[in-house]
């Protein structure tokens, strides 16, 4: 059940290049006249594809810092502020300053926060902005690994918030400065001294429409109903964002043209998403896309591929290109069939506009390549001049470029193509045994999981059954094996509610899990255990019917 020959050697580095030239005139901060206008390009270049298009302009909540500083003992320092930072107010926020290491749970338990400022080791980021929140601080200064400041996104919240979540939004006034001065500003902390510190920080945050361009080529012959692929990428950036996101709109530009021209082996459709807000809106545009189209993208979408940060010059490591289960065989295979190396994989993580997840549509990549680990560890391996004014066209490799579309347009291929869409639902199964044979260990007599094994066993001898056989109605095996992704993925990569987007923060996989995980770490008879039985019997039909329905959809599979 493949694919028809891969055409990813029709890639061209000088047309991608040139493209990238292009698109490197910009600055696309989110919702500006500016990015509107360099999207007209990227549009241009599909309709030559042959792809029909649309731009939408939508509501979001978006955040564009502003000018920041921070004064010392009357001596100013240069700084950034961050997206959905608070303002300060005009004579700025003055506090004492409290040094909490890298900003963990771990940093900043037992310590004191009211009124004060967190000093903070490395990148801004929504966890410790939401921790240093909930200790009542008022402000935080995160010292950068390096003398370049990177400019970050501090909102937990995925998505425009709603009254539900807008609670959870930063209070405080975050800046960034660079490590010397950052170091220079801990150590006379350290030394017992109270320097007086005075934070300005400008941030514009406001509803704006912005533009979301959305392209689409149906296969051969198709119905309106018929399934499709989704590729998928952030439109906007920080300052020209040649690499970040400009290299991947290039690649995707690309995939689009060499898969269009054999257009006649498709066997599902191809749609095209460029996001506005990935940056300045905590992933608005996709959040906004899932919510208005949850129907349509639920009946109909198979499989999205998310793409970011192209094609760095010094990217050499791929091994850990991420997919959710289903999919992380396709990314191995893409990944080692252009570059003849190892992939080990990695597990999809809450990032790169993974809006979609709730819905249940499994997706892989978001970051291809990265650079090799450095002494210091960071956020992560994009290169120096991620998030920052020298992310320009002289960080983007051709040859890098190249290599990372031809993968893109590898697993894209093939998702287009495949006789029936490649999902490994057995792969996923095979996942959660292995967290529930740990649970059991840890659990003993004290809460039966038995029915869960038993369900998973089944669903993964379902999957394999219809994976060894070739349907005579392939497109109802495509969408049967659809609906047990929709049972299986909310459950592995959120907890469980199809409807909402879990913050942007780290989620263990099987999240469905943390009631009995809760229930294990427990004194077996304590009054604590029985509490914890509560919920862990309701994770456990949670997660029942999900197997159950997920086995029901794979025998269907099996029947067609």
């Amino acid at each position: 059940m493949t694919a028809a020959a891969n055409p990813t050697g029709a890639v061209s580095g000088a047309r991608m290049m040139a493209d990238l030239r292009e698109i490197a005139r910009w600055v696309k901060l989110s919702g500006t006249d500016e990015e509107v206008e360099a999207l007209r390009f990227i549009e241009q270049r599909l309709r030559d594809a042959g792809f029909r298009t649309e731009t939408i302009l939508h509501d979001a909540y978006i955040s564009l810092p502003g000018p920041a500083r921070v004064e010392v003992d009357n001596a100013a320092l240069s700084a950034i502020t961050h997206s959905f930072s608070r303002p300060s107010p005009a004579t700025g926020v003055t506090g004492e300053i409290v040094h909490v290491g890298n900003g963990t749970a771990a940093d900043f338990a037992g310590k004191d926060l009211t009124g004060r400022i967190a000093l903070i080791e490395g990148m801004a980021t929504p966890a410790n902005a939401r921790l240093a929140s909930r200790a009542g601080a008022i402000g935080q200064i995160h010292i950068s690994h390096q003398e370049h400041r990177h400019e970050m996104c501090i909102s937990p919240v995925w998505g425009s918030p709603s009254p539900t979540n807008l609670p959870e939004l930063p209070t405080t006034v975050a800046v960034t400065l660079s490590q010397s001065d950052g170091a220079a500003l801990r150590e006379r902390v350290l030394r017992g001294e109270r320097p007086r510190v005075v934070i300005h920080a400008a941030v514009d945050t406001a509803w704006r429409k912005t533009p979301l361009l959305v392209a689409e080529l149906d296969a051969p012959g198709s119905g309106a109903d018929a399934p499709f692929v989704l590729l998928s990428g952030h439109h906007d950036t920080w300052y020209f964002g040649v690499m970040d996101n400009g290299s991947a709109n290039a690649g995707m530009l690309e995939v689009a043209r060499v898969c269009a021209e054999h257009r006649a082996e498709w066997k599902r459709g191809l749609r095209l998403c460029f996001w506005s807000g990935h940056s300045h809106g905590r992933y608005s545009g996709s959040a906004w896309y899932a919510d208005t189209h949850w129907d349509e993208l639920d009946r109909r979408c198979v499989a999205h591929v998310n793409v970011d940060s192209l094609g760095g010059i010094g990217a050499s490591e791929l091994a850990h290109a991420a997919a959710m289960t289903e999919l992380g065989h396709l990314a191995r295979e893409a990944v080692e069939t252009v570059t003849g190396r190892p992939h080990r994989g990695g597990r999809k993580a809450r990032n790169s506009d993974e809006s979609f997840g709730g819905i249940g549509v499994p997706s892989m990549f978001g970051i291809i390549s990265e650079q090799a680990p450095g002494a210091v560890a960071t956020r992560n391996n994009l290169g120096w001049w991620w998030h920052t004014p020298h992310d320009t066209l002289d960080k983007v490799d051709e040859a890098n470029l190249v290599r990372d579309t031809r993968v893109l347009a590898h697993a894209v291929w093939r998702l287009l193509t495949d006789v029936v869409v490649p999902l490994d639902h057995a792969a996923t199964a095979e996942a959660l045994l292995a967290e529930l044979a740990a649970l059991r260990d840890r659990l003993g007599e004290r809460f039966d999981l038995s029915v869960l094994i038993a369900a998973a066993e089944r669903v993964r001898d379902a999957s394999r059954a219809a994976q060894a056989r070739t349907p005579s109605d392939t497109l109802r095996a495509d969408r049967a094996l659809m609906r047990a992704s929709r049972a299986l993925v909310p459950v592995d990569y959120t907890e469980g509610d199809r409807f909402a987007h879990p913050p942007a923060l780290p989620l263990p996989a099987w999240p469905v899990l943390e009631p009995i995980r809760a229930l294990a770490a427990t004194e077996a008879g304590s009054d604590a255990a029985r509490f914890a039985t509560v919920e862990a019997i309701r994770a456990r039909n949670r997660l029942g019917l999900a197997l159950r329905c997920a086995a029901a959809a794979l025998d269907e599979a099996c029947a067609t």
